[in-house]
Parts: C-alpha cells; structure tokens; sequence
C-alpha cells in the first residue's frame, strides 16, 4: 500500500513539472519555469524515495535529498529573481 502512495505522489509531482513547464512555454512567465524545475527536482526525489524503499540493502536517503534541495534553491533563486 505504501508503494502505491510513493508511485501516486511521483506521478503528481511530474505532471505538476510537466503542467507548470507546458504553461511556461505558452506564457512566457519566468516563474512558470522555476516552478516547473522545482516539481522536477521533487520527482526525481520521489522516484529515488521509490527506488529506496525497493532496495532495503542499499540507503539512498541521502542521495535522494540532492534532487528536492536543489530543485528548492531553485525556486528560492526564482522567487528571489523576479522579485527585483
């Protein structure tokens, strides 16, 4: 049951980065884009989370930090730079 959750939260956040980066190329708006990198960022965290949970031998937990860290500072440096 947990995996399912895992593979739903995983599909949302790509549809959510496709979505935001489809809306980005029609519009234009910059901030579209950051925030289509952010839920990229989250998928692939999502997906190593899955991957992690499947292998028990091996401990992702970190490695699977990077991709949500950097997508955040990315929507921190959007946010930041469309403020000025």
């Amino acid at each position: 049951m947990a995996d399912l959750a895992y593979i739903l939260c995983a599909l949302t956040s790509i549809g959510c980065a496709l979505l935001l980066l489809r809306g980005y190329k029609q519009s234009g708006s910059r901030l579209l884009f950051w925030s289509g990198l952010c839920f990229v960022g989250l998928a692939l965290n999502n997906i190593l989370l899955i991957i992690d949970v499947r292998t028990p031998d091996v401990d992702l937990s970190h490695i699977r930090s990077l991709p949500a860290l950097a997508g955040l500072l990315l929507m921190i440096f959007g946010l930041i730079w469309e403020k000025r």
